[in-house]
């Protein structure tokens, strides 16, 4: 099982050797895209890793290249990696035009580098060593299992982060079953609802910080170009948005750890995520359905608890769960309804979190669900 972790670095001068890895290496990753683009044009196809590899090594051992050699073997070698499977989809999509090839990089917006168990040492306390620096960084746990790689990351705040890749045992066995099951309906003014009639209100912190975020955004664009009060002003404004992203995904991770301790399987309704952009903007993006969905997976994974998608075309919501009529005149404005055959008065949500469960629980074969023909699992 994969686990990571994840620490700062402590804020220090020595950071600027972190920055010229990941300057360097943004050269190194252009060079060898400009590379491609000319042999494709030429040849019609592209260049290995290993024939990058060879040619990166000789180019490191000029006068014009030579700080080239800052840069970690292991860092370059993951750089024409990356750039190798990038390629490989392409030229396997390329008849459906889905993926576009990997393209040039701003050596600011060059985010990462990685590096394999040979490419540092870490010692028992906060200390890390990469090349011949030694670093401090915020080790505000200890690391698990046995580490495979680390990654190297800045944000646009310039801060460096630290990405333990790690082997951990599977502990799902320790986990004693609780019997519960239940389905999520998910909704704008209510973020889930579950088939128990529990309704989580929906935390929009990007709607809750916009004042803030519209005045870093004037003050950036008051700024002059180039200049230092610029400069800070824009990294005010990634603040801002940078306290909205960490109070989402802290929000997230602690409803998800949540639910994977009470339930033994959650059923969720597929998302057409686009469609639903298109109908309320913003609004999707701030409630992060997606990445909610991730993150109960990934805990899920942790405790044994199972998570299951249903088809999103199946009418949850215009479903009577008691008699299977389904009402075709429902509107979204429609927050109750009363079915017409079995008279039933329904809650929009409840009623599409219980079709969640009852089409989910039938599809893996659980005993206590009777089973319905009319949705097929995802």
């Amino acid at each position: 099982m994969k686990k990571t972790f994840v620490f700062k670095l402590y804020t220090s001068k020595k950071n600027k050797h972190f920055h010229g890895y990941l300057n360097d290496a943004a050269s190194i990753y252009n060079h060898c895209i400009a590379l491609h683009k000319r042999y494709y044009k030429l040849f019609g196809k592209y260049l290995n890793k290993y024939q990058l590899q060879k040619h990166l090594t000789k180019l490191k051992k000029t006068e014009q290249y030579t700080h080239w050699k800052n840069v970690p073997s292991q860092a370059i070698q993951d750089i024409t990696d990356r750039i190798d499977r990038a390629y490989q989809l392409f030229f396997k999509q390329e008849k459906k035009g889905t993926v576009k090839p990997p393209s040039f990089r701003k050596r600011e917006k060059y985010r990462s580098i990685t590096l394999k168990q040979a490419g540092f040492k870490l010692f028992d306390d906060n200390r890390i060593q990469i090349g011949k620096k030694v670093f401090k960084f915020f080790k505000s746990r200890s690391i698990e299992g046995v580490i495979k790689t680390l990654t190297i990351k800045r944000d646009f705040l310039g801060d460096i982060y630290l990405f333990f890749a790690c082997e951990v045992e599977n502990l799902n066995q320790n986990r004693a079953m609780t019997g519960k099951n239940a389905g999520f309906d998910f909704g704008l003014k209510t973020f889930l609802t579950s088939s128990d009639g529990i309704k989580i209100d929906s935390p929009l912190f990007f709607k809750a910080g916009t004042q803030k975020i519209k005045q870093a955004n004037r003050g950036v664009s008051t700024k002059k170009r180039g200049s230092n009060n610029r400069k800070k002003a824009v990294a005010h404004n990634a603040r801002c948005h940078k306290k909205v992203a960490n109070q989402r995904k802290d929000y997230h991770f602690k409803l998800a750890q949540l639910l994977v301790k009470e339930y033994d399987n959650l059923f969720f309704e597929s998302l057409s995520l686009k469609g639903m952009q298109r109908l309320w903007g913003r609004k999707i993006n701030d409630l992060g359905f997606s990445n909610f969905l991730l993150t109960v997976k990934y805990y899920g994974e942790r405790v044994g608890a199972r998570i299951h998608l249903i088809d999103k075309f199946y009418p949850s919501s215009k479903t009577c769960h008691v008699c299977q009529n389904i009402n075709e005149g429902l509107s979204l404005k429609d927050r109750s309804w009363q079915c017409s055959v079995c008279n039933i008065m329904h809650d929009r949500d409840i009623n599409a979190a219980i079709n969640i469960k009852i089409v989910g629980a039938s599809t893996i074969g659980l005993g206590d669900v009777r089973p319905i023909n009319l949705a097929i699992a995802a």
